[in-house]
């Protein structure tokens, strides 16, 4: 159960209306409850999307940035963040299978030499913070110095994302399938 009440558009000021026609243009409808929750605090909320837009618009593939978020999702247990990227990862062509595979990548034979150095290194730095030179070079080896910097940021935000939804408590909506 949500810590914060879910703020809906009703619930919100005449100043705050424009940030839910934000949400609405450039997000699912209705809105998922993450963002309700951080309606709370209207302007870290507004710079949270420019933030996350800016993610989305990067040189890295959709596919490997899909990966690294399920990854951080499976590697934390976030059944709200794996639930709604697998979508996002169909969509980036990753198959059913791969999806399935993502919390047992090492052993899975779906995903190539680059995927699997992004999972790693992405569930390295879930898990430890730092990451050993190994894992960083072998990500470091596929892709340019500007797709590294923006997988580690990928890998941040998203690891800052499963905190932010468990430390609010927020719940996963209706529809969507808990994955564990």
């Amino acid at each position: 159960m949500a810590r914060v009440p879910y703020l809906r558009r009703e619930d919100a000021d005449a100043a705050n209306k424009p940030l839910y026609d934000r949400l609405e243009a450039e997000r699912k409808v209705p809105t998922a409850n993450i963002f309700l929750a951080l309606a709370n605090a209207p302007s870290p909320l507004d710079a949270f999307l420019t933030y996350a837009n800016a993610l989305r618009a990067s040189e890295l593939s959709p596919r490997l940035r899909e990966l690294a978020i399920l990854t951080v999702g499976h590697t934390t247990r976030s059944a709200y963040e794996v639930a709604h990227h697998q979508s996002h990862g169909l969509k980036a062509g990753l198959t059913e299978q791969q999806l399935a595979a993502v919390s047992d990548f090492e052993s899975a034979d779906v995903f190539d030499e680059t995927e699997q150095a992004v999972m790693r290194l992405a569930r390295e730095s879930t898990l430890h913070v730092d990451v050993s030179e190994e894992t960083w070079r072998a990500a470091a080896a596929r892709l340019p110095d500007r797709e590294m910097v923006e997988l580690t940021l990928t890998i941040a935000w998203y690891n800052s994302g499963v905190r932010v939804m468990g430390l609010l408590g927020i719940d996963l909506e209706s529809g969507y399938a808990n994955p564990f």
